[in-house]
């Protein structure tokens, strides 16, 4: 399962265009996967025959777990002899598993990440005790690991030195998966293995030092059911207990219980019946009282209605402009600024502007030009908000909001805008929309923005107060240009124009934007395009 961005974890299987013993090309689609960002192509990074598919459509894999097995071509698998075989992991990431073990100059041991139940996949390296070269006894701890139940100290089950170190700090690890290399004691260069393990694993396994992160009614450790991180913040902040969760039936992968499980739990659980909520474990008294559940009111449904269930895309817009909300106080600024030099300039410009540089000019590299330099005079809406800790941007990355042909909605990201003239600029908005339109964009188009520009002029709208796309802290709409008769200042007296009039409108994150600063940056975008030049060069 190929890496999509930074921060996505894990991927969902769609659609498979293969199956076990098809012949396929180089380049052949093999599957389509889905993150909560965008839908990929996943291609065959070699030519051979499909072996195994290791997961169904609809699985949720997570990164760099194998999804299937190829056969190479012209490899042989009569008697004995091992087929070459490539795991299919990521495009540019394919490792050929070769039929026998590499020889080493010394013996070695490999240091597994542990199984930590049975419903945990993986676990993140907090902390290392050791780096490489360091002398080590059996038993001495080697490093610190965190799932979503436990933090865990993991001892080394040999006496050696540690040879390498696989993973930083940080590094979500699959169970399994080693994480470092000891070399024995007393290793004397002969080509050997790891393959007879000092202690078996679930020795090792138990003896993993393991302390519970939460109690009481919110005490996951007593469940053996999984829950992410996510699902039991919710349940702690909503008052849900872990008997009410167990209870749940999930719609997740191998039932688990997913946000939309819990967030539609807390919506319906106020209408339990009487016996029902007698049922229902009594917070402790020394517990804080639980916040009172949003709840959505009751709809009613008419024969005539047409019930239609929101596609994938849909639903995860819902949540996130819904949690958007709940994080950051929004508050609208508006402006309203005169784009006659503007308009002006494009209409006698664009067609020279097409035929020097094969492209259509817009007002929107426009609109992105005078952002990414007001974003430069204030840093802080350039930003977002990590608990009670704000990250300053270094870089410059506009998103640009693009309706889809769906109704859906996509946000590609103009990376170090700042840094781009007008032409390079308008390259980027007409290439990114074009893709977005055509389901064709990449993983890296859509990653790392820090702001975001929605143009409600595209409707013939002329305000709008938009919602902060997390973890952003502002976002600008951009209203239709429309003309209207205004009070115009010569050194003879005020007269009574026709002008180019547009309205802005600035969402921000009252947490750390304030007025002054969310007023005078929106201001600052409308006087870069007041001042813009009606002479200037294409």
């Amino acid at each position: 399962m190929p890496k999509m961005g930074e921060s996505v974890e894990e991927a969902t299987i769609t659609k498979w265009f293969v199956s076990v013993g098809d012949k396929i090309e180089e380049d052949d689609v093999l599957l389509e996967i889905a993150t909560d960002k965008v839908d990929s192509e996943i291609p065959s990074p070699v030519s051979g025959i499909v072996k195994e598919l290791f997961y169904e459509t609809d699985a949720l894999v997570p990164v760099g777990k194998a999804v299937a097995i190829i056969e190479l071509e012209g490899t042989e698998s009569a008697g004995e002899a091992k087929s070459e075989t490539v795991e299919v992991k990521a495009v540019e990431e394919v490792k050929e598993q070769p039929s026998s073990a590499p020889a080493s100059s010394m013996s070695t041991f490999e240091i597994l990440m542990p199984k930590m139940g049975e419903s945990v996949e993986e676990a993140t390296i907090t902390k290392w005790f050791v780096s490489v070269g360091d002398k080590i006894e059996e038993d001495d701890v080697l490093l610190e690991i965190a799932t979503d139940k436990v933090d865990s100290e993991i001892p080394s089950p040999v006496a050696g030195t540690v040879h390498e170190i696989l993973f930083e700090t940080d590094a979500l690890v699959p169970v399994g998966k080693a994480v470092a290399i000891i070399a024995l004691e007393g290793s004397e260069g002969a080509a050997n293995s790891s393959s007879s393990e000092p202690k078996e694993a679930k020795e090792i396994e138990k003896s993993v030092v393991a302390a519970s992160q939460v109690s009481g009614e919110h005490d996951f450790s007593v469940s053996d059911k999984f829950y992410s991180p996510l699902v039991k913040s919710i349940a702690k902040e909503e008052g849900v207990s872990v008997q009410e969760l167990d209870s749940m039936k999930g719609t997740g992968q191998n039932n688990r219980v997913t946000k939309a499980d819990i967030l539609n739990y807390i919506k319906t659980r106020g209408a339990s019946t009487p016996a029902q909520a007698a049922s229902k474990p009594s917070p402790s008294a020394s517990a804080p009282k639980a916040k009172a559940p949003v709840q959505s009111p009751p709809v009613s449904v008419n024969a005539e209605d047409e019930i239609v269930e929101m596609d994938r895309m849909r639903k995860m817009i819902a949540d996130h402009m819904v949690m958007s909300k709940q994080v950051s106080p929004h508050v609208t600024a508006v402006v309203e600024v005169d784009m006659t030099n503007i308009v002006l300039w494009r209409n006698k410009n664009k067609a020279a502007y097409q035929e020097k540089y094969g492209e259509k000019i817009t007002f929107t590299p426009i609109f992105f030009e005078a952002t990414a330099r007001a974003l430069r005079d204030f840093p802080g809406v350039n930003a977002s908000v990590d608990g009670h800790n704000i990250i300053y941007r270094k870089n410059v990355n506009i998103g640009m909001a693009v309706a889809l042909p769906s109704g859906n909605l996509i946000v590609p990201v103009i990376k170090q805008a700042d840094h781009k003239n007008l032409a390079g600029l308008t390259s980027d908005v007409n290439r990114l929309a074009g893709l977005a339109r055509d389901n064709k964009l990449s993983p890296d188009d859509i990653q790392g923005g820090t702001f975001t520009i929605t143009n409600f002029g595209s409707f013939k709208n002329i305000i709008g107060t938009p919602i902060i796309n997390q973890p952003q802290v502002a976002i600008l709409a951009v209203g239709s240009i429309e003309k209207k008769p205004a009070v115009i200042e010569t050194p003879t007296g005020d007269m009574i124009g026709i002008r180019h009039k547009m309205f802005l409108s600035l969402s921000y994150d009252h947490r750390i934007v304030d007025g002054a600063l969310g007023g005078n940056f929106l201001r600052r975008i409308g006087d870069y395009l007041e001042q813009f030049d009606i002479n200037r060069a294409i």
